[in-house]
């Protein structure tokens, strides 16, 4: 059901729509002018859906009544009728924000047409109004967790200064979302955010994405290209996965640090770029530091306030709030309104250590709302690992000599022996492909 206005000076006209739309089961308020529509308006408490004007009253016609009522009331679709429909009438009502046009003579059956597709066309400005809000709006600040309180505090209070930023925690933690707020929070948040993912490219690659290339620099360079730093003048580079930066770029990455200085590769010319590091990573670095895969010098340069994001286990308290909030947000995406969660899948929820941590709560939300059926989201719509015990380790337990990082690859090398996919693996080791990719790269796994 919608609220209608209907502003028209012909009293059969405002009776006879009044009664076929009450009928239809809306609601229905009626004005014979523009200046009593326009105190309709302001006194409804509720606000309209839409309002039905008449083009030609007298003292305000319906092209000025519609722009005072885009002005005041955004929200509200209008629709014009007239009996003197001309091109220019028609353009001019478009322009100025009409949602439809209606020539009289018209049949109820055409402008309830009109109508109904009007409110269509509101409905969905509204719920993408909706769906960008809730998508903007980061979860991470909305904790109850006292350390993610703790955490977003200090963010906050960095933010505002120059400094270099270490966000440390597990895969899927939402460290790039921190940086980004980070980043919000910031003098600097009106110039730009770049992202480098430091595994994803080749070393080559990488150089030339982080300080740009000059044509003829190596193959395939036929012309020059400024890289991401140059990119963020002014702004903030996030440079994620920073542990697995090669050992060649760590010098030229430290030098700009130093000197907010670098060379294109293949070039001779020094730029200065002022940009802000964010640093990210899973791993602890001062292990890196120690087994000579990270330059001390690098580390501490970049180690000037160190914020480390807690896994999503160790703020329990935030799990089912964050499930209702993705519960929304992709109901809403995928158009399936007033999903809610049965209380058995709430249990499982909470229950769950969430290896995967925030995006893997995410990515079972948006699984289980796609395949879903009705209006609950039941415990079997979850993905299996949820409620289901993780299975027996078959595998004799490793010698308690062994190193912690023996351990891993050790692990990792059976559950990789087992899996059919990377995909299966990475599901069973309770961690993302990605990560799964820089584990065998980093321990020699093929």
């Amino acid at each position: 059901m919608a609220r209608l206005l209907i502003v028209d000076d012909e009293k059969n006209i405002r009776r006879s729509l009044e009664t076929f739309f009450v009928s239809c089961g809306h609601s229905v308020a009626c004005a014979p002018d523009a200046r009593s529509a326009l105190a309709a308006l302001c006194a409804g408490a509720e606000g309209f859906d839409l309002v039905l004007t008449d083009f030609r009253m007298a003292e305000m016609n319906g092209l000025e009544l519609l722009g005072e009522i885009r002005r005041r009331f955004p929200d509200a679709s209008v629709v014009l009728m007239t009996a003197y429909a001309t091109v220019e009438n028609a353009v001019a009502a478009m322009k100025a924000g009409a949602s439809d046009y209606l020539s009289k003579p018209f049949t109820l059956a055409g402008v309830q047409h009109v109508v109904e597709r009007a409110l269509e066309m509101r409905k969905l400005r509204v719920e993408n109004r909706a769906l960008r809000a809730a998508l903007d709006e980061s979860p991470i600040l909305d904790s109850r967790s006292p350390r993610m309180r703790a955490l977003i505090e200090t963010a906050r209070q960095a933010a505002a200064s120059e400094a270099t930023l270490i966000l440390q925690g597990e895969s899927g933690t939402g460290k790039n979302v921190l940086a980004r707020e980070i980043h919000g929070w910031s003098p600097r948040r009106g110039r730009p955010f770049v992202v480098v993912n430091c595994t994803t490219l080749s070393e080559q690659l990488l150089e030339s994405e982080l300080f740009g290339h000059m044509r003829g620099a190596f193959t395939g360079a036929v012309k020059d290209k400024p890289g991401r730093l140059e990119a963020a003048d002014g702004g903030t580079v996030f440079l994620d996965e920073i542990a697995d930066l090669p050992t060649a770029l760590q010098a030229k990455l430290l030098r700009f640090l130093q000197e907010r200085r670098f060379e294109r590769v293949g070039g001779t010319q020094t730029i200065e770029v002022d940009a802000r590091i964010i640093a990210a990573t899973n791993r602890e670095l001062e292990q890196e530091v120690a087994a000579g895969r990270l330059r001390e010098d690098l580390y501490y340069r970049l180690n000037v306030i160190t914020l480390a994001v807690p896994a999503l286990r160790e703020r329990s308290e935030d799990i089912l709030a964050l499930a209702e909030r993705f519960l929304a947000t992709s109901a809403m995406r995928n158009r399936r309104r007033h999903l809610k969660f049965a209380p058995e899948a709430v249990q499982a929820l909470c229950r769950y250590r969430w290896p995967g941590n925030v995006r893997e709560l995410r990515n079972a939300i948006e699984r289980a709302v796609v395949l879903s059926r009705g209006d609950t989201i039941r415990q079997e719509d979850l993905p299996d690992a949820i409620f289901r015990p993780p299975p027996a380790v078959l595998h004799p337990a490793p010698e308690t000599s062994a190193s912690l990082e023996e351990v891993e690859r050790e692990h990792i090398r059976r559950v990789l022996a087992d899996a059919v996919t990377l995909e299966e693996a990475a599901d069973t080791l309770g961690i993302s492909v990605a990560t799964l990719w820089r584990k065998r790269k980093r321990y020699g796994i093929e």
